[in-house]
């Protein structure tokens, strides 16, 4: 059984083809990355995947539930979880207050104003077991806004990780960083993947990023799939050199 499924999924806006005929298919515990030029898709890709678009043909699978017509609330439910290209914080609240909320919001609290003992010491746990796993325990009481922005990524990872997801999509998680940052950012996303077990899709532009951390990766190229491989024979594949990679070296 695949994680998730994407099968022929196309996107037009008007007569715009931003997406066309993309499959893939992501097996538990598997970190795919989704690489391409400018323009070739990859975040449309993620709208569709996450709900945010509706497909304008295709399907989409979540452990073989068809969750092609259900909203992006209903997938957060269903166990998906995502971060964005430009980071989506509350800067003005502390890390530990952003995590809350989100655990708030994974326990079906978003709406109540008064938790309850032992409801609010369950969100307390899972705020502190998301800290520890991020390694931003140390962070927890400085306000959001204030923090690097490698921290601001990985306080936007911990949300994600506060709503109990069995998929993560990350779009772009080194977007804008140094070379510090970078390094912080993908000791992160190794931890989750080989120590944590999540099942992970990233876009990322940084190939240093991807081919260490990726098991397998998918290429498109100005909304079409161009390859799918692992990273030995995406790197040794003569169309993605052409499209791709010989620009990035």
């Amino acid at each position: 059984m695949s994680m998730l499924q994407a099968r022929g999924l196309t996107k037009t806006f008007g007569s715009l083809v931003a997406v066309k005929d993309v499959s893939l298919s992501v097996a538990p515990g598997e970190l795919r990355a989704i690489i391409g030029p400018n323009g070739a898709g990859k975040t449309t890709f993620f709208n569709l995947i996450t709900g945010f678009f509706p497909p304008t043909a295709g399907q989409i699978l979540v452990e073989d539930h068809d969750i092609t017509r259900l909203s992006a609330h209903q997938r957060v439910k269903l166990g998906m979880g995502r971060t964005f290209q430009i980071t989506e914080i509350f800067p003005e609240l502390t890390v530990r207050e952003n995590i809350r909320i989100a655990a708030e919001v994974a326990a079906g609290f978003g709406l109540h104003m008064w938790l309850g003992r032992s409801n609010a010491a369950r969100v307390r746990e899972r705020v502190e077991e998301t800290l520890a796993l991020t390694g931003l325990s140390a962070k927890a009481g400085r306000l959001v806004g204030e923090l690097a922005h490698g921290d601001q990524r990985a306080a936007e990872i911990a949300m994600a990780l506060a709503l109990k997801p069995r998929l993560l999509l990350l779009d772009e998680p080194t977007a804008g960083m140094g070379e510090q940052e970078t390094y912080q950012i993908a000791g992160l996303i190794r931890r989750l993947h080989r120590d944590s077990r999540y099942t992970i899709v990233l876009i990322e532009h940084d190939m240093r990023v991807v081919f260490n951390l990726a098991d397998r990766i998918t290429v498109l190229d100005q909304g079409h799939p161009l390859a799918d491989g692992t990273p030995e024979e995406i790197a040794a594949d003569p169309a993605v050199q052409a499209a791709y990679l010989g620009h990035a070296a």
